[in-house]
């Protein structure tokens, strides 16, 4: 016999994720939930995974997450799709993804820095994509464009996946042979990893949409079967954290660190003055990647929410990021404000300065120090900034610019976030230094052959991103 579930209290959370409700209360086992339930909805066609538990459920729909609990709260329903199979689905009257006040978004320029947010499914376009501007790729494509995800094509490994090189066609994107067309980076991610398949649709749904110089560019995706990948442009210099921090790199240049300090401020400042602004939430040096002419770009975009609207100051949140970047009331309340991205950046800004980790573990005693802390003492004091500048500059580096860059990281760096600058502001400020630091100079001898020690953050590289 028929039984119906009535799935209520929809409530918009990041990356897509609404969380429904259960109505009424009643128990499932993992047979009758995870297992016969299978819906259609437009062209797209998922079995729920059974790894959730038994009253959790989760189907991929228009790039979007339906996660069903076991709570309940609130009644009002109506028809959202067909469901095949037992039991039959309805949702909350509320837009699946927002308000029931749908706002349209448009493509930016790539030039600039005001626009719109990027557009979100609801109930009046469920049955269409998010973006016509993305490549749709299979498993198979993808799997021939690496070879097999063959093992000396592995560029990268995160917490929920891979990163190949691939080659595909430059007009057709069609896989191709190694050497021709264009080269990709391709995103494979772990068919276990929940949270990463969550990220996976952050960054569809972001970078199908926000089109700046400084935002990676984001080619197509793959949803086939229990597969989702992720094509991007190729990066040829990789990211950030390898020229600072790897042995054996050639040092970046005074210059070009301006440089890259002034575009990833620049993409920023994109995010956070669109209509309805996006906070990127993970700003790291493993984030920035650089093209053959250490042009920067931001990258993954898994992590990244909504702005405040209307009256709202924060975005309430768990807190989720890289240690030692997230500013500290967001790590310790969850509240997450484009300020949030300015102290980030702060950290980002300290790290090109001093060429140093933001943080390491102390092998001896198992205690850490963030670079914040260990260089806070030195940012508020004019006289004492040289001491811990990158000594692999050999001093060919603009005091008086080091100083106002030292002096900018010390404000993005405030405890109150109130007291920070907008990236607006930040922008400016660098943009002005870079106009007026051409002509690196040498500090006077011995300015920078004093470098207090910093627990032991040695110029190696790493992988780990210590996500919080």
């Amino acid at each position: 016999m028929s039984k119906q579930v009535m799935f209520t209290s929809v409530q918009r959370l990041t990356y897509f994720l609404s969380l429904t409700t259960l109505f009424p209360q009643v128990p499932f086992a993992s047979t009758s939930l995870s297992k016969p339930i299978q819906c259609t909805f437009s062209s797209y066609f998922f079995l729920p995974p059974t790894q959730l538990g038994d009253l959790f459920i989760h189907t991929l729909f228009t790039f979007g997450v339906v996660v069903l609990s076991s709570e309940t709260k609130g009644t009002k329903t109506f028809n959202m799709g067909n469901c095949c199979r037992k039991p039959v689905a309805h949702v909350s009257s509320t837009s699946f993804f927002g308000s029931s006040k749908s706002r349209s978004k448009t493509k930016q320029n790539s030039n600039s820095t005001k626009g719109k947010a990027p557009l979100r499914a609801s109930a009046s376009n469920v049955d269409k994509p998010i973006s016509n501007n993305l490549k749709s790729f299979t498993f198979n494509e993808l799997k021939e464009a690496t070879k097999n995800f063959r093992q000396e094509n592995l560029i990268g490994e995160g917490g929920f996946g891979f990163v190949y090189k691939g080659w595909i066609d430059k007009n057709t994107y069609a896989p191709t042979r190694p050497g021709t067309g264009i080269v990709v980076a391709i995103k494979k991610l772990k068919p276990e990893s929940f949270q990463g398949h969550r990220e996976w649709l952050a960054e569809v749904n972001y970078l199908s949409q926000l089109h700046h110089e400084n935002l990676v560019k984001l080619i197509g995706y793959c949803s086939d079967g229990k597969n989702r990948l992720l094509v991007y442009e190729f990066m040829h210099k990789g990211s950030l954290e390898n020229h600072l921090f790897r042995k054996g790199v050639q040092p970046i240049p005074w210059t070009i660190r301006i440089n890259i300090a002034v575009a990833v401020a620049r993409g920023l400042t994109f995010l956070h003055t669109l209509d309805a602004n996006v906070i990127y939430r993970d700003l790291k040096a493993a984030n920035i990647l650089l093209d053959s002419d250490f042009n920067p770009k931001l990258s993954d975009f898994g992590l990244a929410r909504d702005g405040p609207t209307g009256d709202n100051t924060h975005v309430s949140t768990r807190v989720i990021g890289s240690h030692g970047y997230a500013a500290p009331e967001y790590v310790a309340t969850g509240h997450l404000t484009p300020s949030s991205d300015v102290y980030s950046f702060g950290v980002v800004l300290l790290e090109l300065l001093t060429g140093r980790r933001v943080v390491e573990d102390e092998r001896s005693g198992f205690s850490e120090e963030t670079l914040v802390d260990w260089a806070r003492p030195f940012l508020s004091d004019i006289r004492r900034i040289l001491r811990i500048m990158d000594t692999r500059l050999g001093g060919q580096y603009s005091k008086k610019g080091a100083q106002a860059a030292a002096t900018l990281a010390l404000q993005c760096l405030n405890t109150d976030p109130k007291c920070r600058p907008t990236m607006v502001n930040v922008l400016a400020a660098l943009e002005a230094l870079n106009s007026s630091n051409s002509f690196p100079r040498t500090p006077k001898s011995g300015t920078e052959n004093h470098t207090p020690k910093h627990s032991s953050h040695s110029q190696k590289s790493a992988t780990n991103n210590n996500r919080l």
